[in-house]
């Protein structure tokens, strides 16, 4: 092996060096350390084994490989890890598959390799050759369990239904192979559009999703089991679509789009779709898209309804239709407001529908209107935009997306985050919770806080402490965004937004909680709330 392979996931075609490996996990505050270690056997399936021939797609194994070692450092904490795979030919007894992770505790080290291994099995672009004692051969794709392929042509997705479309042939086909496909919310939209858009053969998809897994999303997150539960939704996504369609190339990002880096992303692709429930990522997604250059395909759902928008650049754009966000305490999210399973099924479905139409410039895209679809009695309804009404009056949709962008980037100081609100506390921040009775006593704060639902600040409008910084809160960090510009346009400088909201607290925590193997104890019991 090359001594040069210290530390990382790396390919060799040499004999794997062991204790040069161990030693890249030496660290004198670890004292846990597990290997794992995957030899080749002299039987496979009941037939006799001489060897085995591995081939690997070494450039993105590698990217992967990283991908998969920083998954572990962020899920299970301090860690070192180290891995690599054979590729060639291999006798029996040459060890082929090499992981070992250190770290301060034993628990951390054994569930770290095991999450690691368990993901370079499935997920790493690996085939092997199993060379049998009776000169047979046979390939199995390695990174999707015993799964038979033929090698001459790789895995070979089979899209002979879809490209027997006179509109999509083999050359419709090799467009959605090269195209490029930003979706941004990995839910109850984003889950059966990144389904379909992986299953029909787009080249890369990007996945954009700062939230875990929790068990109210899985009647209608339909990417997710019970066991992705605490886990990254854009990680569990990139790992389900790859399952699907192991040609896919996926891009994650699993950390919420800002002014400072949404366009930069927006240009790394040929179109994009707005899966979100957050109004505040629509609009910013709108803007983008206009800056960029790119098509988006939007969607919202509420209870038994939803819409859906197809923007193309130079509009008309999202705020055409509204040109500004409504207030926060009238949007009502999927937590708040509810909604049927199979409606967020319908609108995402529709989404990757839209945009196949766009790549393949199909017929019957409309664009310049906003489509109404009642799933109660199954209607749709069809609203002209009228760009005069909004962003014609301010100099068209790309001037008036720059200037948002601006506008948004200047307010980027707007959120703090914190590991708790204690630390807020400590910090000397004021702490004012913008949630409904309701809401505090189904998840007390904890803390000495301020109660001052959000929902009556336009008949009783709050006034900041004269001195100090002032930290706002809400459940998922909407509202109190909000509220937060609302002060500082009255000349508060010090108002702030708990980033994320309590949502991303409860997540932080129960992220902790599984590093540390211990089961989620939730939120404390009680909490002082003192009303103005």
């Amino acid at each position: 092996m090359n001594s040069s392979v210290m530390s990382g996931f790396s390919v060799s075609a040499l004999p794997l060096d062991v204790t040069t490996l161990r030693s890249a996990l030496a660290n004198p505050a670890h004292g846990g350390f597990c290997a794992f270690e995957g030899w080749v056997r002299n039987r496979n399936d009941g037939r006799e084994v001489e060897g085995l021939e591995y081939e690997v797609y070494a450039e993105l194994a590698l990217a992967e490989g990283e991908t998969i070692l920083a998954e572990a450092r962020e899920r299970f904490g301090t860690i070192e890890a180290v891995g690599v795979h054979r590729t060639g030919t291999l006798q029996v007894g040459e060890l082929a598959v090499w992981v070992g992770v250190s770290s301060p505790h034993r628990d951390a080290a054994f569930r770290a390799c095991r999450y690691i291994i368990d993901a370079f099995k499935h997920r790493l672009p690996v085939w092997k050759k199993e060379l049998y004692l009776d000169g047979d051969t046979q390939w199995v794709v390695c990174s999707h369990g015993s799964a038979e392929t033929p090698h001459a042509t790789g895995f070979e997705p089979d899209y002979s239904r879809q490209t027997r479309l006179r509109d999509v042939g083999e050359q419709g086909q090799a467009r959605l192979a090269a195209a490029r496909v930003l979706v941004i919310g990995a839910g109850g939209l984003g889950s059966p559009a990144l389904t379909y858009l992986a299953a029909t053969g787009i080249g890369t998809l990007g996945i954009v999703d700062g939230d875990r897994v929790e068990a109210s999303n899985l009647h209608r997150q339909t990417l997710y089991t019970a066991a992705d539960i605490g886990q990254p939704k854009a990680v569990m996504a990139a790992q389900r679509v790859r399952a699907q369609n192991p040609t896919l190339s996926v891009k994650v990002f699993t950390e919420p789009l800002g002014a400072d880096n949404v366009v930069d992303v927006f240009r790394q692709f040929d179109l994009a779709l707005e899966c979100t429930d957050d109004m505040e990522s629509r609009y910013l997604s709108s803007d983008a898209a206009q800056m960029a250059g790119i098509p988006l395909v939007l969607a919202s759902v509420h209870q038994y309804e939803g819409q859906l928008q197809v923007i193309l650049p130079g509009g008309p754009c999202l705020r055409c239709l509204w040109p500004e966000p409504p207030d926060a305490g009238l949007l009502g999210s999927c937590a708040e407001s509810g909604v049927l399973g199979t409606v967020p099924g319908v609108l995402g479905t529709l989404q990757a529908h839209e945009a196949l139409k766009l790549l393949l410039d199909l017929p019957g895209r409309r664009p310049g209107e906003l489509l109404l679809v009642d799933l109660m009695d199954t209607t749709l309804q069809r609203l002209p935009i009228d760009p005069a009404a909004g962003c014609a009056l301010h100099g068209g949709c790309a001037d008036v997306a720059a200037r948002a962008l601006e506008a948004r980037s200047a307010e980027s100081d707007l959120e703090r985050a914190f590991d708790s609100l204690a630390a807020a506390v400590s910090a000397g921040f004021h702490l004012v919770d913008l949630r409904e009775a309701d809401e505090r006593a189904a998840l007390p704060s904890g803390v000495d806080a301020l109660c001052r639902p959000y929902s009556s600040w336009s008949a009783d409008p709050f006034t900041a402490p004269a001195s100090g910084p002032v930290l706002l809160f809400c459940a998922t960090g909407k509202r109190s965004n909000a509220a937060a510009r609302f002060l500082r346009e009255r000349g508060h400088a010090e108002a702030f937004s708990l980033q994320g909201g309590l949502r991303r607290l409860q997540q932080m925590h129960s992220a902790r909680e599984d590093a540390l193997h211990h089961p989620p104890t939730g939120c404390s019991a009680s909490s002082a709330c003192r009303h103005a």
